[in-house]
């Protein structure tokens, strides 16, 4: 489950990487070679902290890892800090919301969620803020939905604290036609597979209730129930 918070501001801080005894470094690397030594070990941040700093404020505390860190998650005992992931609410005009099952081809296949994606921290000395949040929000859902948004059409609407220790910062875009948010999808496929990438959505549902989501055959994010309730009060009201 996930709990559900708002806050005015949102301020992120960078903190040292979490330090790994050789004994889990060797089980994380032994791990990741076996998943597929080809897949992407890029810079990706993890949550090491979630507080309010003000009453109206929450201090996000990070650190920059790789994605290979996401490996010790299946090494017996390990401490692994939790993603910091970023999400889109998109909404239709009729107040359904888009959600989208992961393709065979990610790490998490069948998997129903927003589109989104933890957390990759800007290349150089740019910093990680709600700027560069705002832009990776928009990116995901370009990349997995089709639909292309300004980043400044986007507002944060909620954080979310699940009992994994996961944060997500989700962020709520101007309604859309239902079939237009379709014929995205439908063309981003088509430009996907004319390409020979597999898409990171193999497909979407648009949905009003939590009672609709056990008509979703596979696994749920544990976020999902819970924003779309959240939805379905401020975006179908």
């Amino acid at each position: 489950m996930a709990e559900l918070l708002v806050a005015e501001g949102l301020r992120l801080v960078e903190v040292a990487p979490p330090v790994l005894p050789a004994v889990a470094r060797t089980a994380m690397d032994r791990e990741w070679d076996k998943a597929n030594p080809a897949l992407f070990d890029g810079p990706v941040a993890v949550c090491a902290g979630l507080s309010r700093e003000t009453p109206d404020t929450l201090l996000v505390s990070w650190s920059r890892v790789t994605y290979r860190y996401f490996a010790l998650r299946r090494v017996p005992g390990a401490t692994v800090q939790r993603s910091l992931f970023v999400s889109v609410v998109q909404p239709a005009e009729d107040g359904r919301v888009l959600v989208g099952r992961m393709s065979s081809a990610t790490a998490a296949p069948g998997r129903w969620q927003f589109p989104g994606g933890s957390v990759e921290p800007p290349a150089g000395h740019e910093p990680l803020d709600e700027h560069a949040l705002r832009r990776h929000a928009a990116l995901e859902l370009a990349e997995e939905t089709g639909v292309d948004l300004p980043a400044a059409e986007l507002t944060r609407c909620l954080v979310t604290h699940g009992d994994d220790g996961q944060v997500g910062v989700h962020y709520l875009a101007p309604p859309l036609p239902a079939d237009l948010l379709r014929e995205r999808f439908r063309a981003l496929v088509g430009a996907d597979e004319a390409l020979g990438r597999v898409p990171e959505f193999d497909r979407i549902a648009l949905v009003g209730s939590p009672a609709e989501l056990p008509d979703l055959a596979g696994p749920h994010v544990a976020y999902l129930e819970p924003v779309v309730r959240w939805a379905g009060r401020r975006v179908g009201s």
